[in-house]
């Protein structure tokens, strides 16, 4: 019978950022979010992908709790929350938001 021996590397968090998106730096200040049934609390979109986001402000809400996001007057956005730490929390949209929406929030005018 043989036997191997093996020693397994240390491993460090991966160096490059493996999301399913790209995801996009902006600062919009006219966001709100709010629970289901709740009163809207206003928010600041720090960045933005089709599949989610990140957003900060006094959101008293925790990891795993369903909520609508809506950005500048467009219609509510469900979304679940992934994380929240130190004011930001990110958000994973139900369904990959419309290439129209994305366009309009990521647009630069020089």
């Amino acid at each position: 019978m043989a036997s191997r021996a093996t020693q397994y590397r240390p491993v460090q968090p991966a160096s490059i950022d493996q999301r399913g998106a790209v995801r996009h730096r902006l600062t919009l200040s006219r966001a709100t979010v709010r629970r289901h049934g709740g009163q809207p609390v206003e928010a600041e979109l720090h960045d933005v992908s089709i599949y989610g986001c990140r957003v900060a402000g006094d959101l008293p809400f925790a990891e795993g709790e369903r909520l609508w996001l809506r950005f500048e007057g467009g219609m509510p956005i469900a979304a679940t929350i992934v994380w929240s730490v130190d004011g930001f929390t990110g958000c994973r949209f139900d369904d990959p938001i419309d290439r129209a929406l994305m366009r309009r929030l990521t647009l630069v005018i020089c």
